[in-house]
């Protein structure tokens, strides 16, 4: 995720790097022909462009807010994620009669671990240590995230059976742990859902008319002001539609992400502090953004 506004320039323009190369090729190719009166019979109004480019604006305008929606959504998710992490500890460690704190602690271990293993799942990423100490039992599932879920709910089950939690207690913890069961499919349903290509698709395609017609419509301009405005106009459609590309897929690893190792380290940090272990020292962020 973003956390801070000084994105270096570089960035956004490597995006669509091969877009203005290609853009400034054709207008200039286009201008060099105009003023040499090659393309005098295939003048373009220059409101044609004008209208084509005022509806790109709206149809790009509600792209890129589809595309907020889903990251908003996913940010929204894991923002519940870290508060049932805590609901969880908290209520493990005030609901079971253990002196020693040893269940709170294992739970929190485990917590912190599912954590790990949802972020890691859902980028397709292989598992870190934290996550294969805790999964060793369950190489042979494919959702290690839901196992170690399954995980709680079996201890939970062996708490009430023992007489260490009362009935209320364990529904209590159990609501708890359905709660992180719906994030975590949320999750996936964002991760697994991709955005409707035929949309993506019509809206690049009118990008390019646009690009096409926008140079034969300045052809009472300079060349050099020609290739300028083109490519002014034509590179902010791009980046725009960029943009709501990366913003659409909250899971994939780039900086536009949803920080879930970060929020999963704040949570791993929060939940050794409730059950007084020593927490993880966090390096603070060195760049521009947050994984």
């Amino acid at each position: 995720m973003l956390i801070t506004n000084k994105i270096p320039f570089g960035l956004l323009l490597s995006k669509i790097k091969f877009e203005l190369v290609a853009i400034i090729a054709y207008s200039s190719a286009v201008g060099i022909l105009d003023h040499h009166s090659y393309l005098e019979e295939t003048i373009v109004p220059l409101t044609i462009p004008t209208l084509l480019g005022t509806s790109l604006s709206l149809l790009l305008a509600f792209r890129i807010n589809q595309s907020y929606d889903r990251w908003w959504e996913a940010r929204i998710i894991w923002g519940a994620i870290v508060n049932d992490s805590r609901s969880l500890i908290r209520q493990v460690k005030t609901f079971v009669s253990d002196p020693q704190d040893e269940t709170a602690i294992s739970f929190a271990r485990r917590q912190a671990a599912w954590c790990h293993a949802l972020g890691e799942s859902l980028r397709r990423l292989p598992h870190s240590a934290k996550v294969k100490e805790y999964s060793s039992d369950f190489e042979h599932q494919s959702n290690i995230p839901n196992a170690l879920l399954l995980k709680h709910s079996e201890e939970v089950r062996q708490l009430y059976q023992t007489g260490w939690i009362n009935p209320f207690q364990q529904i209590q913890i159990d609501s708890t742990i359905t709660r992180l069961v719906e994030s975590m499919g949320k999750c996936e349903r964002i991760k697994n859902t991709i955005f409707p290509g035929n949309y993506s698709t019509l809206l690049h395609f009118l990008i390019l008319i646009f690009v096409t017609l926008l140079p034969l419509g300045l052809t009472d301009y300079s060349i050099l002001m020609e290739v300028a405005l083109t490519t002014l106009f034509a590179g902010i459609f791009f980046l725009i539609e960029k943009t709501a590309i990366f913003m659409q897929d909250p899971f994939e690893n780039m900086p536009t992400d949803t920080p879930m190792t970060t929020l999963a380290n704040n949570i791993e940090v929060n939940l050794m502090q409730m059950v007084s272990c020593p927490p993880p020292t966090l390096t603070p962020p060195t760049s521009y953004y947050q994984l």
